[in-house]
């Protein structure tokens, strides 16, 4: 990880910030299902049109976008997968200067929380 690191100001964070693959640093599970595909997942793809979710034995796709909400312009990352259907707040996402680390923080309606870091 760079010493430096920038906090994007989320109500301006463009989506394609969000694309890439992001790999699952942390988690706390919380009330979270641990079987659950989200809580088991150790990769995250984010391509225009496209969420591929991967955990140990398993891969699956599905799509994603952001929404925000109106009172505030938080971003919430909206992830549909055949077997899931969730949303997460993204409560921080900080990057190098140069764009090549990123740290992405979410926090989902379950109330598991998550760190996924890039590359």
């Amino acid at each position: 990880m760079p010493d430096l690191l920038l906090d994007i100001n989320l109500q301006q964070l463009p989506d394609e910030y969000l694309a890439g693959t992001w790999r699952v640093s942390d988690r706390v599970l919380n009330q979270t299902n641990p079987n659950s595909a989200l809580a088991l997942a150790t990769n995250f793809v984010l391509q225009p049109g496209l969420f591929q979710l991967q955990a140990p034995g398993r891969t699956s796709q599905g799509a994603w976008t952001v929404q925000r909400d109106e009172l505030l312009n938080r971003p919430y990352l909206q992830l549909q997968l055949s077997e899931e259907d969730t949303r997460a707040l993204i409560t921080r996402m900080r990057r190098s200067p140069n764009g090549d680390f990123s740290s992405l923080n979410l926090y989902f309606q379950s109330g598991m929380e998550m760190e996924l870091t890039r590359p």
